[in-house]
């Protein structure tokens, strides 16, 4: 994600993507999918999906599909959009939809059941759709992240807590994102639910808007544009030190910089972490079912699934597999992030989103 941070790479694979835009990219014959005869494979994702050149390639050449993928903004803008078009899809795969938006889209019907192969390599606490509707593919923690450098020369140790964030030390620092259109912005909001209880997160979100919180669309518009810590963020001159991202954005900084610092530029306050995942699944009504199950197949292989640690920076969620050194030195390990029953994201999510809002933005 899960990531992340999982999605400071975006910053240079896909900063050309405006939020709500859909752009076209990977392997394309020009063809349009028709049953399962297609030659085409269309994967519906968020912007921040990435894959190695070389393996994609390489699981065109052994299933005989290309891949086309459309990117559209959030994961939050995705699966709005899935729902408004359900029936007819845009494509055949929607990945992206995480553990705080499971319920909408399988309450929509949006996905035809399909048990993956390899779905038995993936760890048990990842399979939490019996019905298999959809798939694991990675895991990832919705954190605060901080502008090391900021936070030094203002010689002010950085937020470690929620409670830290309301503080009047941290008054204009923080931006975060809109928890009605963005799958971050929503995993903070329940993360503070989560910490806060059903009535106490309000009062929270209160003292945050007091405190000079800063809301915006998506991810790539806080990280990138608000970020002071962000390569984005310097180019943009950004104001906003805190931003709410992801556990493992550090490494991404890390990788993407020219030349490499030594040490990652940004840090994150491992106690304000909501813990996500990821899933995919074939869209009900997808012209190309055969080449749609391909793909799921791909997504939790042993291949794809150690590519996406330095492409989406992500946890894999597959057995056994090995994370880069540069993820692991640079990243960050949360021991307790904060959690929430499938079933109570459910009952609560959209009453406790319309709250958000009238709090908030109003």
């Amino acid at each position: 994600m899960k990531i992340n941070v999982r999605r400071a790479c975006t910053a240079v694979l896909c900063g050309a993507l405006g939020v709500g835009a859909l752009a076209a990219c990977g392997g394309s014959d020009g063809s349009e999918a028709s049953g399962d005869g297609g030659k085409t494979v269309t994967l519906v994702t968020h912007s921040s999906f990435n894959v190695s050149p070389d393996v994609l390639k390489e699981f065109e050449k052994k299933s005989g599909y290309k891949v086309k993928v459309l990117k559209g903004g959030d994961a939050g803008e995705v699966v709005n959009k899935a729902v408004l078009s359900k029936g007819n899809p845009q494509g055949d795969v929607l990945f992206g939809v995480d553990n705080t938006l499971l319920s909408r889209a399988v309450d929509n019907d949006l996905f035809t059941p399909y048990e993956a192969k390899g779905l038995d390599q993936v760890m048990p606490e990842y399979r939490v759709d019996e019905k298999h509707h959809v798939t694991p593919v990675d895991s990832g923690d919705i954190c605060v992240n901080y502008d090391k450098k900021y936070f030094a020369d203002k010689k002010l140790a950085p937020p470690k807590t929620l409670d830290d964030l309301v503080k009047p030390a941290y008054k204009n620092l923080l931006v975060t994102e809109d928890a009605a259109t963005s799958s971050p912005g929503l995993g903070f909001l329940l993360g503070t639910a989560a910490e806060y209880g059903d009535k106490g997160w309000q009062d929270y979100w209160k003292k945050l808007k007091a405190n000079g919180v800063k809301v915006v669309d998506g991810w790539e518009q806080a990280y990138n544009e608000e970020f002071s810590g962000s390569a984005g963020g310097k180019k943009a001159k950004a104001d906003r030190p805190l931003v709410v991202s992801y556990a493992s954005s550090p490494p991404a900084e890390v990788l993407y910089a020219k030349p490499q610092p030594k040490e990652a530029p940004t840090g994150v306050a491992t106690e304000t972490c909501f813990r996500q995942t990821e899933f995919a699944g074939l869209l009900d009504g997808a012209k190309n079912e055969k080449g749609g199950k391909a793909l799921l197949d791909f997504l939790i292989s042993k291949e794809f699934q150690a590519d996406m640690p330095l492409q989406m920076f992500v946890n894999p969620v597959r057995e056994g597999t090995q994370l880069p050194e540069l993820f692991t030195e640079f990243g960050v390990e949360v021991e307790n992030p904060k959690t929430m029953d499938p079933k109570k994201i459910t009952e609560n999510r959209e009453d406790w989103v319309k709250s958000w809002q009238s709090l908030v933005l109003k």
